[in-house]
């Protein structure tokens, strides 16, 4: 072996004789302090556990430990080290003050005012402890505060009180949590989420994170993966009571809904609208699931002669989904039937707007066609007919009509009551005239004008005269009533006379 071979053996032998040395508890804290100084808080609370080791009676070296953990953010570790130290010396003042502190940031402040009303009584003059009680108190308001508007379910005024908390302490976990699931309730999933995955990036596997994410997933109708979220929750948590609680609800809406359907399929409808309506009550706050909900409510009303019903459960699921197309759909349908075309017409173009396909397109133009058959003259309801009714059914519906508001009959009524039954008769006549027929009533029934109707010309129908339409229907000698007083025309064609009772 050669002299400089041996000369770095010794050296390196002298190196690990320098690092066997021991050193004493106080040594070891001095060199902790200067690495606490330098901000190296990894290497001093590995000085400072040597300390502890050697000495684990000493207060002081665990309230050090504790100031490193807590500018490593590792607050828990830092409060079990806070309240080791002031188990082993009740006066440790500075082991109360980061007590509490470490309280503040893992979102206690109740706790928090106790430690530094402990100061308080030993130091009434401790300024920190003074200014550090003002924070505690201000953040015990702002969480009870959150918490009564939780519960009255007022989360925009809840979702405040929080943000003041983090304003004061924005690094606490409790506090980001608790605005995440806030965000959550007011459906701001993207905002919630974002926040849930932060902690969990900077805690790894925090279980009120996993439970806000599924939280998220179980309101945007994700069921199958909220299940999972809330799984690993109560594997990481078997007591987590809110993740016990949504689950529970999550799989009763499952199962509900479900059966609800079923019931459907096989045409109990009764059956059906009563589990749906059970389904509701489960998760109020689950606007997704329960839009579906109603919608499924709103066809079984339709299917039941529900049909107000049916149109109120549409909207609803419209309010809590405004992108849901098959509520729009269904709630379009209803309008028609009911021939409240302006709304259908509303529903249609909003349905084009989320699904612009050709049968939508196509559903929007017959409503339009329907609303402006509907802004004409009713000649089917004139007459007292539907639209499918015959041409005998028509000419009854004629004679009884004509008869009812003929001139002659309301000759001692009073000039108003005359006025209005001379224009009623003028109608029924209008409406003979197109529904008897058929080419006339075909362009009718497609939508066409009134003045554009084949065999008006510009004429239209305001020169027509009833009492032609009457005579050629009753019969008669070419006698003629002519509006504008009583019993001007010499009674009605054919020899016609009412018979009074």
């Amino acid at each position: 072996m050669s002299s400089d071979e041996k000369n770095e053996e010794e050296h390196e032998a002298m190196e690990e004789d320098e690092q066997l040395v021991i050193r004493t508890p106080d040594e070891m804290k001095t060199l902790g302090n200067e690495y606490y100084k330098n901000k190296n808080y990894t290497e001093a609370i590995s000085c400072y556990t040597q300390a502890i080791n050697l000495c684990p009676t000493c207060a002081a070296y665990y309230g050090n430990r504790s100031a490193c953990y807590m500018m490593l953010n590792k607050y828990n570790e830092a409060l079990a080290d806070a309240r080791q130290a002031i188990k082993l010396d009740d006066k440790f003042v500075k082991g109360y003050i980061r007590e509490g502190n470490c309280l503040i940031e893992l979102g206690d402040p109740q706790a928090a005012k106790r430690s530094y009303t402990t100061v308080l009584e030993m130091e009434k003059d401790n300024q920190v402890a003074k200014e550090k009680l003002v924070l505690a108190e201000s953040l015990h308001k702002y969480v009870t505060m959150a918490e009564d508007d939780y519960n009255k379910k007022d989360y925009r005024r809840a979702l405040f009180c929080i943000d003041q908390c983090l304003q004061q302490c924005s690094s606490c976990i409790r506090y980001k949590i608790r605005k995440a699931e806030l965000l959550t309730c007011l459906d701001r999933h993207d905002e919630a989420q974002e926040i849930a995955n932060d902690v969990l990036h900077r805690e790894g596997m925090n279980a009120d994170a996993i439970y806000v994410r599924g939280l998220c997933l179980y309101y945007q109708d994700n069921m199958e993966k909220a299940f999972q979220h809330f799984q690993q929750v109560l594997r990481l948590a078997p007591d987590h009571q809110k993740a016990k609680e949504t689950y529970r609800k999550a799989k009763q809406l499952i199962a509900k809904k479900e059966e609800g359907n079923k019931e459907f399929r096989a045409g109990k409808f009764h059956e059906a609208y009563n589990i749906y309506t059970a389904a509701l009550l489960i998760d109020p706050n689950n606007k997704f699931t329960n839009s579906k909900l109603y919608c499924n409510r709103a066809t079984v009303c339709s299917k039941i002669g529900k049909q107000e019903q049916s149109l109120e459960d549409c909207t609803r699921a419209i309010e809590l989904d405004d992108k849901y197309v098959k509520a729009y759909m269904r709630r379009a349908k209803s309008y028609m039937d009911a021939e409240k075309y302006e709304e259908a017409v509303r529903d249609y173009e909003k349905i084009c707007q989320l699904d612009k396909t050709r049968e939508n397109k196509r559903l929007l133009q017959d409503a339009k066609l329907e609303l402006k058959k509907s802004k004409r003259k009713d000649y089917y309801k004139i007459l007292g007919v539907t639209k499918t009714a015959s041409d005998d059914e028509i000419k009854k519906a004629y004679r009884k009509r004509a008869l009812v508001h003929h001139p002659d009959r309301h000759s001692h009524d009073t000039p108003e009551v005359q006025k209005q039954e001379e224009h009623k008769f003028k109608e029924v006549g209008e409406a003979y005239s197109v529904l008897s027929d058929q080419k006339k009533r075909q362009r009718y029934d497609n939508g066409h004008d009134l003045e554009d109707l084949e065999g008006f010309g510009g004429a239209g129908f305001h020169d027509i005269d009833p009492n032609v339409i009457f005579q050629s229907f009753f019969g008669g000698g070419g006698q003629q009533y002519g509006f504008g007083g009583a019993g001007g025309g010499g009674g009605f064609p054919g020899g016609f006379s009412f018979q009074f009772g």
